[in-house]
């Protein structure tokens, strides 16, 4: 039950970080809107996704899955505040990747020096691994080039206006298609082989 607990609280701390990094990237880029909804924060509260932040997890535990998963709420951007709106919106949709890469970086360092000081496994090197793995699950998974992942934002910018304003149109079937390439095993077939080597990497390269 405790680690359970302790997985529930890293995932929403990860989630809420990947929302508030999108934040502060539109607003150092000129837009506040996150700031004045009041989502630049860690308390939990604004954050929480009825269906990303507790149907999904609560549904994972119940079946037993062997990690959690979810997401929190999008924080409300604004383009139009952006000097740049195509390149700035393209950065503001990467920091919360970047983010989730740089706390599996911190979960990994802190597993290799509890072990570096002679330290047996117990639950919280679990933690320290969960906390990375689940990092890298958000950092390949928000990256995946469908909208409205952050990756379909950073494709656009590289396409021509056209061609991204219509596939800036298939949004709406976006979790559609996301899920039915979940159920599909297709999905897992490209994201658990990229997870296993960036976990590699961190957790055991070198030991």
């Amino acid at each position: 039950m405790l680690f359970i607990v302790l997985n529930v609280v890293i995932l929403l701390f990860s989630v809420i970080i990947h929302e508030i990094s999108h934040g502060f990237a539109a607003l150092k880029f000129g837009d506040p809107t996150a700031k004045m909804s009041g989502r630049l924060t860690l308390n939990p509260i604004p954050h929480i996704d009825i269906v990303g932040t507790i149907v999904l997890p609560v549904m994972l535990i119940l079946l037993r899955s062997p990690f959690l998963f979810g997401w929190a709420k999008p924080v409300p951007v604004n383009p139009l505040n952006f000097k740049n709106p195509k390149r700035d919106m393209m950065l503001t949709s990467l920091f919360g990747p970047l983010s989730n890469f740089a706390l599996a970086i911190i979960f990994a360092l802190f597993y290799r020096v509890f072990f570096l000081l002679g330290g047996k496994a117990n639950i919280f090197t679990q933690g320290f691994v969960y906390g990375a793995a689940i990092n890298v699950l958000l950092f390949c998974f928000n990256l995946i080039p469908i909208p409205p992942l952050d990756g379909s934002k950073v494709l656009m910018y590289f396409l021509p206006d056209t061609v991204a304003e219509g596939f800036r149109r298939i949004e709406r079937f976006g979790f559609i298609i996301i899920f039915a390439l979940f159920f599909l095993g297709i999905l897992g077939g490209i994201l658990y082989p990229i997870m296993r080597f960036f976990l590699y990497f961190l957790l055991e390269a070198g030991t």
